[in-house]
């Protein structure tokens, strides 16, 4: 594989942000896009992000920053997407390069909602992208602790190992390290479950659960995540691997978790809406929920977590009872 293609980053959240600085440790140019051009001028003045993980300096001189997706694209061979699955769509709409010659990398922890399709589903079906120059960029990884610059770990999926290992040596540092798998579709279901768990252990510690019941509920979760993921995609896979039990975990329990803080909102008696009006960054798994239910109607999986997230979000349900009929169902 030629050592010298470029890589782009689509999205100006705190993810894409850590994954920029991540790539700029060990790349001299790295190919930004994001939506506003108020962010652009901001980075290029004070060498931060005024938005999201305002910590990280960069030198503005390894930066090739633009508002216009196309231009980014079409200077990249290999492009990672890092902008909410809520937004994906819409942002898509704007592009009028081709995909097709391109590597896409989705660091994307959802379902799109107009479409149904985890991220790299919806790149192969939608842009006619093989699969083998599809993969997945994921945890257990918060985007807070890149900043900090704490020991983390990310799981490069890919069908094709050699795109694995070329995206993984550019992200690869002292403090990151890299694994990877061939569990494209498996990891990324992970990665958008996890968030939906996130939610029900933040419900919970919000209606005054104790660690006993979240360990509980913890426990619960990878099985439940390990029957969904099956039903959809059946493989040999590990479901204690960091890319999915650990990333359960750390979306769980850390206080860096929007996922988390959202559900704790809502156990603490906030509507689904006013908790959304009240955090500034998005909560993935309120649209992971909605998706993840839809597919379970078809493919059956015994999901009590999933339905009782489902049931507060979306039928407007009464945290407090469902948690107590969930309790009687876990074990």
């Amino acid at each position: 594989m030629d050592q010298t293609k470029k890589i782009a980053v689509i999205g100006g959240g705190s993810w894409a942000t850590a994954i920029v600085k991540m790539l700029c440790e060990n790349l001299d140019t790295v190919y930004w896009y994001m939506r506003s051009d108020y962010a652009i001028e901001h980075i290029k003045r004070n060498d931060h992000n005024p938005n999201y993980l305002s910590s990280v300096e960069f030198k503005v001189d390894q930066l090739h920053l633009s508002s216009d997706i196309n231009e980014i694209i079409s200077l990249a061979d290999l492009c990672i997407f890092a902008v909410p699955s809520a937004f994906v769509y819409k942002e898509l709409e704007n592009l009028t390069v081709s995909l097709k010659d391109k590597i896409i990398f989705s660091a994307i922890k959802g379902i799109v909602p107009e479409t149904g399709l985890i991220v790299g589903e919806h790149f192969h079906e939608h842009y006619d992208i093989e699969f083998e120059n599809i993969g997945v960029l994921t945890g257990p990884c918060h985007a807070e602790e890149v900043a900090l610059e704490r020991l983390s770990y990310l799981t490069i999926a890919c069908a094709d190992e050699v795109k694995a290992k070329f995206l993984a040596e550019r992200i690869e540092s002292d403090y990151i390290k890299c694994k990877i798998s061939d569990d494209i579709i498996g990891t990324e279901y992970a990665a958008m479950l996890k968030n939906i768990y996130a939610i029900a252990a933040g419900i919970a510690h919000g209606l005054g659960y104790g660690d006993n019941f979240q360990s509980v509920l913890m426990s619960n979760a990878i099985r439940e995540m390990k029957r969904f993921i099956k039903k959809v995609h059946k493989m040999k896979r590990n479901i204690n691997d960091s890319a999915y039990l650990g990333d359960l975990l750390v979306t769980g329990y850390s206080g860096f978790s929007r996922n988390r803080l959202f559900g704790n909102m809502l156990g603490k008696g906030y509507t689904v809406r006013s908790a959304q009006m009240e955090m500034s960054m998005v909560a993935e798994g309120y649209y992971a929920t909605k998706s993840a239910f839809k597919i379970n109607e078809e493919k059956g999986a015994k999901t009590p977590i999933l339905d009782a997230v489902y049931s507060i979000l979306y039928d407007n349900k009464n945290p407090k009872k469902v948690f107590k009929k969930l309790a009687d169902k876990l074990d």
